[in-house]
Parts: C-alpha cells; structure tokens; sequence
C-alpha cells in the first residue's frame, strides 16, 4: 500500500508540471507529425518541369505529369533553375520540354524531351523512370495519330484526339507489385517511420531529464521524512521504479494511440507489440532512476541527460536506420538498448514479426534493463539510508 501511495504521490507532482506534461506528451506527438511528414514525402516524386513549347503538346505533357499518381509538378522558367532544384536535392528529376515539339510531331521527326537526374542517385532514378512511362504514353499516341494520318485518312488534330480515346478504351494488362519484406532492414516510410523510432527515442529521453526529479526529492530531504514514518529503503525505491514506469508507459500509449488514430500506423502483433513497450518502458525507467542517482543538481540531469539520450538515440537507428551505416557502426550501435529496440519494432512492423521472432530483442532489452534496475537501486539506496 505504501508503494502505491509513494507512487501516486510522484505522478501527481509530474502531471501538475505543465512544462513536464508538454514534453511528455506534447513534443513527441510534433515530432512525431513532422519526421512522419518528411519521410512519407519521399514516396511522391517531386518533379520540376521547363516547357518552352507553350504549344497543345508542351500543354499536354506537362498535364499528363500533372494526372499521374505519384508524381508532384512544379514549373520552372529556365533550364537552370531546374537543374539547380535536382542537384541540390529539392527535385527529384526534372523534364525540358523542348521548343517547336507541336512542329515536330506533325512531320514525323524525332521528338527529345530531356529529363534530368543524377545517375548515382537511386531515388532520382526512380523518378526520372516514372516521368518516362508517361512521356513515353504520351509518345505511343502521337506516334498513332501520326501512322494514321499518313496511312489513313483525317486530320492530324483529329487523329490524335482519336487515338487518345483509344488508349482510354483499350483494356490494359495489369500487374501487381509485391514487396518482398521477410528481410526488410527498415521500417516503412512515413509515420509507421516515425511513430516507433520516436517512442523510443522519448521515453528513454524523458526519463533520463525526469531524474531530475529524485535529485529535487533528495534535496528537499524527503527520503528522510519518509525513512521517519517510518518506511523503509526498499518499499521507497520500488514506489519510485512503479513511478517511473507508469509515465513511460503513460507516454508510450499515448504515441500509438495518437499514431493508431490519426496516422494510421499498425503497430503488429498486439502481444508483441504491448511486450516490447512494457519492457521498453521498464528500460527507460532504470535509465532514468540511474540518472538520477549520478548527477548531483536538477540542472545537470536536465541538460546532460537530453545530449545523452540523443547520442544514444543516434547511435541506436532513431535517427536514421542502421541498414544504410557501416557494419562497425552498427555494432558499435547494438551496445546501447535503443539499437535492439528498433530492430524489434523492425521485425514487426516491416516483416510482419510475432513475440518469438523478436524475443531476441527482448531478451537484450531485458537485460538492459536488470542492469539499469540494479545499478540504480544499489545506489539509490546508499543515498536513501
């Protein structure tokens, strides 16, 4: 009984800290929509377009981009705007659309719409292939119109209007394209990224800076007043662990809540997932009980502890997955817990995992946290006796 009560003593003083509140649960919800944003932009090609045509064909090439999924039109009035967009980044590829296109189809000559990509660059590959499947559409029916206009009969414009209704008419063979994801090293784009890369990195985080929160309870001497009631040493560092633990908690349900309902995100197998975020949380909590027990002053937990929680963050894939570093980073990377963290929440999400197949992860998780526990009940206790 006197657990709980040290326990809802402690949450009490946390949810009446509005400052505490915002960064518990306020901040990783924003974090959370704006990495998720970012990331899930990369599944749209951004692509920049010059048409010095003007003419019904520039037109209609630059609509044909328009109308296709995926694929996002930005014009542009000069060829180096363009090619400046796609080398530092901001386009993914981007299309010329060269002068007197309108005379050229007509007569029969070649046509050379120029799209820009750099060659070492995977995604801007990738766009610059969609772009061509529609110039090359667009292509297949002005080479139609063009066949039957000198072989048939009608006007070019009428032909190509023809052939366009055509295309429409003509049923297509369809295909479907299936990712193979039992090895998949990733998590998936958008806010199924971001959701549980930002769980992790915040509940550890958070709990390190609310280790400021033991060092403020020893300055004020309150272990002692407890000690006086008496209480013992024990039932208070276990009042303080539930404490920990249930804000990590508070604040994990938050995130796939918020994530589940207005993102979308499916967080896998429920036990396994409800495994890995218990034992997650009782990770963070030890981190945090930990610190605060090393640092000596509110100050220091609440300035160390962020630029701590973050190395550990990048080093572990929150920042960035560990599949595109180098193989002596990702080891180095697995010697702290936020590592075995996004490998499990990996597994789940992108190989559609099961509590068995990352019971690796959680074992590893599992003794992070014993260590944490232990080390930081070993001392909290010298400081409490």
């Amino acid at each position: 009984m006197r657990v709980l009560l040290i326990a809802r003593a402690s949450i009490r003083r946390v949810m009446r800290d509005r400052t505490a509140l915002f960064f518990l649960l306020v901040l990783p919800v924003l974090v959370i929509i704006i990495v998720g944003a970012t990331v899930r932009g990369f599944s749209t090609f951004r692509v920049g377009v010059v048409n010095a045509d003007q003419g019904p064909a520039g037109r209609e090439i630059v609509a044909a981009l328009s109308r296709a999924p995926g694929i996002a039109v930005t014009t542009y009035t000069t060829v180096h705007q363009l090619t400046t967009g796609v080398a530092l980044g901001e386009l993914n590829t981007g299309v010329y659309v060269p002068k007197g296109l309108d005379a050229a189809q007509r007569s029969g000559a070649p046509v050379h719409v120029d799209v820009y990509a750099e060659q070492a660059n995977s995604n801007q590959q990738a766009a610059a292939t969609a772009v061509a499947s529609v110039i090359l559409e667009r292509g297949s029916i002005v080479q139609a119109a063009t066949f039957a206009t000198a072989h048939g009969s009608g006007t070019y414009e009428a032909n190509l209007l023809r052939a366009a209704q055509l295309q429409r008419q003509v049923p297509r063979v369809g295909f479907k394209v299936v990712q193979a994801q039992s090895k998949a090293s990733v998590l998936p784009q958008g806010y199924s990224y971001s959701a549980p890369t930002e769980l992790v990195l915040f509940v550890f985080l958070s709990a390190l800076t609310a280790g400021a929160a033991i060092i403020e309870t020893r300055r004020l001497s309150m272990y002692e007043r407890m000690r006086a009631a008496p209480v013992r040493a024990r039932t208070i560092i276990a009042g303080e662990t539930m404490t920990y633990v249930a804000i990590a908690l508070l604040q994990s349900v938050t995130i796939v809540l918020v994530g589940a309902v207005l993102f979308g995100v499916s967080w896998g197998n429920p036990l396994a997932a409800a495994a890995l975020i218990l034992i997650w949380s009782v990770v963070g909590a030890g981190a945090g009980m930990l610190a605060g027990t090393l640092f000596r002053t509110p100050e220091q937990a609440s300035s160390v502890g962020p630029t701590v929680g973050l190395a550990f963050a990048m080093l572990g894939g929150c920042m960035w997955p560990l599949a595109i570093v180098s193989s002596t980073m990702r080891t180095v990377g697995h010697l702290v817990p936020q590592a075995w963290a996004v490998d499990a929440w990996t597994s789940l999400l992108a190989r559609h995992g099961t509590i068995l197949t990352i019971s690796p992860q959680l074992g590893m998780l599992c003794a992070f946290a014993a260590l944490f526990l232990v080390l930081a009940t070993s001392r909290l206790r010298r400081l409490i006796s």
